[in-house]
């Protein structure tokens, strides 16, 4: 017996579809009975955006695995070949690898708005745990990725991140030569990694997007006063300070869409290696083993936590400063999966927590900031310390939230949301 209750259309062709799948049900659960916050401000976007990224960076990577040859002595020759001979395949490159730079600044700001507004805590957490997942799926993505052009700095980039690997205790060795597949960088580690870049993570990818979006709407959307609108129905049992999602907020974001695509179009067509940031001048000659570049450094996504990495320039507890790097480096993402559970603020905007919370975020988004800029840079003594300060007030953020939240005086709370 199916379900009497299920939305269906009238009649038609839809009817048709919705006896046997529930897609009216579908577009009413998401889209035009889906109510949101009627106060969600320029910030809320960047998810959006996020999507429209990811879409652009499958559509353009189909595109582009046509031509590519994933083999050390075919990769390099492919992407020139695709540069200059395929068909606008020189557009849909600057497409592919403007997007990868275009997803880490989205994905940074839809994170920071989630750090301001508090949507990581209770009831949210699992949307949290399900984005950081996204987010470290998509770090392992653009690395893979980095390696196929098979250029200077896409090899060594590869050569310096994987050997990190080699620091951890017994295993260390083996498990480093099993992630490259044999004992040096080789076609092997590429053909791999092209595998992984291709089919393996945008599945798992895709796969924790649907999660994240699913957990996002059964216990509904946050906004920047904090307020729970499911509290607050009217006789119809609909939220008073909610409105459906479609029309008025994908008409919204279609604005901020257009926007951000002629941002896009005007780097692609004019700015696509963003001053070697994001295609290093290095990268447009072949990979070659036996000459290093003169300064080794990855995308700007991955420099803060390349800079806490190098920051570590001692021993502790007999761990040398190689391994310690690494735990560092490692623990600098691994705490953010459990940041819903180190805020004990009784509330969850940045508008209504105490000044400490406002100075203990913006210390922290400076700290990463620098961070970024010095992982860029080639190392010198004053740099080292600059970054070893902006580490130790990176991981302060974390580890002492559960003393300042709970200590400071916050705001009182609205019941109802305030525009």
């Amino acid at each position: 017996m199916g379900n009497p209750n299920k939305a269906k259309a009238e009649s038609g062709f839809m009817r048709w579809i919705d006896d046997r799948f529930p897609a009216t049900q579908m577009v009413q659960e998401h889209l035009t009975q889906y109510y949101a916050p009627k106060n969600f401000n320029f910030f809320y976007i960047f998810g959006v955006l996020a999507m429209v990224v990811l879409v652009n960076q499958i559509l353009t990577g189909v595109w582009l695995t046509m031509s590519y040859n994933p083999s050390a002595e075919g990769a390099f020759a492919s992407v020139e070949y695709i540069m200059r001979d395929v068909e606008f395949g020189w557009l849909i490159r600057y497409m592919h690898s403007t997007g990868a730079t275009a997803f880490f600044a989205v994905i940074y700001l839809h994170m920071f708005r989630a750090l301001m507004y508090g949507s990581y805590k209770a009831p949210r957490e699992l949307i949290w745990i399900f984005g950081m997942a996204i987010y470290l799926a998509l770090m392992a993505e653009a690395f893979m990725g980095y390696l196929l052009p098979w250029g200077q700095m896409s090899y060594w980039g590869a050569q310096v991140i994987i050997s990190l690997f080699s620091a951890i205790p017994v295993i260390g060795g083996d498990l480093t030569q099993w992630i490259r597949g044999d004992f040096l960088i080789s076609g092997i580690t590429l053909n791999r990694f092209f595998a992984l870049h291709v089919v393996a993570l945008p599945i798992v990818i895709l796969a924790l997007v649907v999660l994240h979006i699913i957990a996002l709407h059964e216990v509904g959307s946050n906004n920047p006063d904090g307020v729970n609108i499911k509290a607050k129905k009217d006789e119809t049992g609909k939220p008073l300070d909610g409105i459906p999602f479609h029309p008025y907020y994908t008409v919204k974001d279609l604005v901020g869409i257009a926007i951000f695509l002629f941002v896009f179009a005007v780097v692609i067509f004019y700015f696509p290696e963003g001053g070697g940031y994001f295609l290093e001048k290095p990268n447009f000659e072949p990979a070659n083993p036996l000459v290093t570049p003169d300064h080794i450094a990855p995308v700007w996504y991955f420099t803060p936590f390349y800079a806490i990495l190098r920051a570590i320039t001692f021993s502790l507890f007999g761990l040398d400063a190689k391994f310690l790097g690494v735990l560092f480096m490692g623990g600098a993402i691994a705490v953010l999966f459990v940041l819903p559970w180190l805020d004990r603020s009784p509330v969850l905007s940045i508008r209504y927590k105490g000044w400490m919370s406002k100075v203990a975020l913006a210390v922290f988004a400076i700290s990463f900031i620098i961070l970024g800029i010095l992982g860029a840079l080639p190392t010198t003594a004053a740099r080292t310390v600059v970054a070893q300060i902006c580490t130790a007030l990176y991981f302060a953020f974390f580890l002492l939230m559960p003393i300042y939240t709970k200590l400071e005086k916050t705001k009182p709370v609205p019941e109802r949301v305030t525009g």
